[in-house]
């Protein structure tokens, strides 16, 4: 054999055995699984993340994710109640397969599970939403629904057709509709803004004469509460002045009446001690301290014939005064005798 023909046996046995080196040895990324099938049957090994080796040509395998991941299911059509139809343009599923369930899901599904568990299942169950409602409804009412009614729909039904399948959101773009009646739309929702807009320009006017209302009234009771104030402040003063005045009243009656109960004692004292110091001796000897404090001195029963009237007086003007005595004699005036006192 030449060298020639050697080389070439040399370079075809290497690629040989490249070819089986690539077939053999694959790599699977990490939140991924590996599932293998031999001669079409699914293999009950699984492998993680990591440098693998199979049997080449025999054996095949298919990677699947076992992290979040996002299913777009676009163009769905879905036809309303009143019979038009529209277009949802993309339908994202976030998702995501438990490791724990890659073997029964592929299984079950096959690798492409996300197109019969999730993408036939948007279609069916978005359908039958449509189909019960109207336009109005699914465009703008009912709109924000729709991606939880989405969400729970397909969760119930993977609980029991693949369980450790989770769906995590649904998010709907708003869906395409004939131009015509997206044009009312617009004009429709238009008149709803300037509505609203009316609507909230009257809020806001209630709510200013609200707020007035409330200052009025919140003035009143300021001035209200001011009046009270005022009010008892003077009854407190009046009742103040009172109790001063009958203070006052009261210290003037104790006064008067201490003064009185002294002059009544004071009064009742001396006339204890008048009637201790009135006796017949002291009244007798009162009776000569007086006579004898007298410039003249009458005695005799004609004692009133000589005092006459102013008249008469005239006459004996100048006649010198004496003691005109009715008995010398005796030391004891007989009958009845009269005494009268004159100061000259």
């Amino acid at each position: 054999m030449t060298m020639a023909q050697v080389g070439v046996v040399v370079a075809a046995v290497t690629g040989i055995v490249g070819l089986v080196l690539h077939s053999a040895i694959h790599k699977i990324e990490e939140g991924h699984l590996a599932v293998y099938y031999r001669g079409g049957a699914l293999l009950n090994n699984p492998c993680g993340p990591g440098y693998h080796i199979m049997f080449p040509f025999l054996t095949s395998y298919r990677s699947v994710q076992t992290t979040l991941q996002t299913d777009e299911v676009k163009n769905v059509p879905c036809g309303t109640s009143g019979g038009v139809m529209i277009y949802f343009d993309r339908i994202e599923v976030v998702n995501m397969l438990a490791q724990s369930a890659v073997f029964d899901v592929v299984k079950n599904y096959t690798a492409d599970y996300d197109k019969a568990l999730i993408f036939n299942k948007i279609h069916h169950e978005l359908n039958q939403f449509c189909s019960i409602h109207t336009l109005q409804e699914v465009y703008i009412e009912l709109f924000d629904q729709i991606d939880e009614n989405l969400k729970l729909a397909l969760q119930k039904d993977l609980n029991t057709m693949a369980p450790g399948l989770t769906i995590q959101a649904v998010r709907v773009t708003k869906p395409k509709i004939p131009e015509a009646i997206r044009r009312n739309f617009e004009l429709m929702e238009g008149e709803k803004t300037k509505l609203l807009i009316a609507a909230q320009r009257q809020k806001v006017v209630e709510k200013e004469a609200e707020t007035e209302r409330k200052r009025a009234i919140i003035e009143a009771e300021k001035v209200a509460q001011v009046a009270t104030i005022q009010y008892q402040q003077k009854i407190m003063e009046k009742e103040t002045e009172k109790r001063i005045s009958e203070i006052e009243d009261a210290a003037f009656m104790a006064r008067e009446k201490a003064k009185a109960d002294a002059e009544f004692y004071t009064a009742a004292k001396h006339s204890e001690a008048n009637k201790v110091k009135l006796t017949p001796q002291y009244l007798e000897l009162m009776k000569y301290k007086s006579i004898s404090s007298n410039s003249k001195i009458y005695f005799g029963s004609d004692i009133p014939s000589i005092f006459m009237e102013s008249s008469l007086k005239n006459q004996f003007v100048g006649t010198r005064q004496e003691t005109i005595l009715s008995s010398e004699e005796s030391t004891e005036p007989t009958g009845k005798s009269h005494i009268r006192s004159k100061k000259g």
